[in-house]
């Protein structure tokens, strides 16, 4: 179990040592110079300044022991600051005390005024010569004493109060700018969780892309082609007088299906992306199409891993198409870094279609984008040749 150390701020430690002893320094300050001027004090005021000084002691003793209220404490001070004040001015100097710890003792509000108001009558009369005045002049005195304190107490209250609307409205505005940091970390951990998800469902959901993808290659080729081989095998078995155009036929099924077979599996490698950046595996890509040429845009930056396969291989789909389907002649690839988005254009001047979006591979690309929060945009016209268009959010490498 450890234990707790309380630290206070060093101006917290000098106004309660000041309130705790400060009274016991003022008072025997005023008892002293009270007792310098003994000699020119009433009868009356001799013979009552020690039992009051007395009472004012032990009150000042339970007040230090904890054993009187605050505003019980201040009020019996008052009182007896005033009476010691009217028997000897230089008390005064003890009656000052209540202008410090009247917000502390009484809290806030119209307490407080009423306790310095009356402190004020106590310090005028200190100030004048003594209580009560001794003729009119003494009374213009008293009293011009009198409106100098209340004016300056309503001042400096004024000031005060202001200034404590001013500290509680900057209290109250870092307090907000703290719990909006708050709720801006609390959403920035929410989005990095989220984001660190996506991603997660983005490389569930491109394998299983690339397993449809692989199935449908599978079908539309290597299986087509054995089935082309197996055809014509049974016919050369059939018709034995042309049995050698069919045996030369099944064997160049087999060469392209033997073509196809590499060229699936060399797209299903991730070695493009492994020792070079995206423009570097892109332009490798485009240089084994003679009919394409490559374009890089904007400040070169390194993406993401999911960000950087979803657009190399929808690049690779994209040529492919463009080869095997459309048979181009001219094929533009166009990389483009931006702001906040990485965008790939395929453009050829093949065939095209008229209707876009209903093959596999286009179905295919356009998930594959949709997986990373992108999209895919196709444009096809018979004739006209096909733009497809690939916008990515441009996610940095962690």
């Amino acid at each position: 179990m450890t234990d707790t150390v309380i630290v206070r701020p060093p101006d917290e430690d000098v106004w309660a040592r000041f309130f705790r002893w400060g009274p016991y320094g003022l008072l025997a300050l005023s008892t002293c110079l009270a007792y310098l001027s003994f000699d020119v004090m009433s009868a009356g005021g001799q013979e009552l300044m020690a039992p009051v000084l007395a009472v004012t002691i032990t009150l000042q003793i339970l007040r230090t022991v904890g054993r009187v209220p605050g505003p019980v404490y201040f009020w019996a001070r008052t009182v007896l600051a005033f009476v010691l004040t009217w028997l000897n001015p230089f008390f005064g100097i003890f009656a000052v005390i209540a202008y410090f710890d009247a917000p502390r003792l009484l809290k806030r509000g119209r307490p407080v005024m009423a306790g310095v108001m009356v402190n004020a009558v106590t310090m005028a009369g200190s100030q004048s010569g003594g209580l009560p005045p001794a003729n009119a002049v003494v009374w213009a005195l008293f009293g011009g004493l009198l409106v100098l304190h209340v004016t300056l107490l309503l001042v400096m209250t004024t000031l005060t109060a202001r200034e404590e609307r001013q500290t509680a409205a900057k209290i109250a505005m870092i307090e907000e700018l703290e719990r909006t940091n708050a709720r801006l970390e609390q959403a920035l951990r929410e989005n990095a969780a989220l984001h660190e998800q996506l991603l997660v469902q983005a490389r569930e959901a491109g394998v299983n892309d690339e397993r449809r993808r692989l199935a449908a290659e599978i079908h539309d080729t290597i299986a087509q082609g054995l089935a082309g081989i197996v055809t014509q095998l049974q016919a050369a078995g059939d018709t034995p007088d042309a049995s050698r155009e069919h045996i030369e036929r099944a064997a160049a099924l087999a060469r392209e299906s033997l073509r196809e077979a590499r060229r699936a599996v060399h797209n299903l490698a991730p070695a493009p992306l492994e020792h070079d950046t995206l423009p570097e595996a892109l332009k490798k890509i485009v240089n084994t199409c003679p009919e394409a040429h490559l374009t890089v845009t904007g400040l070169v930056e390194p993406l993401h891993e999911e960000i950087e396969a979803t657009l190399l291989r929808i690049a690779q789909e994209a040529l492919a198409n463009a080869r095997r389907h459309a048979h181009a002649s001219r094929i533009g690839v166009t990389l483009s870094y931006m702001d906040d988005e990485v965008t790939l254009d395929v453009r050829d001047d093949g065939r095209g279609f008229s209707e876009p979006g209903g093959g596999f591979g286009l179905n295919g690309m356009r998930e594959r984008a949709e997986r990373v929060l992108g999209m895919l945009e196709v444009e096809s016209e018979p004739g006209q040749g096909t733009a497809i268009s690939a916008r990515l959010p441009l996610v940095r490498h962690a």
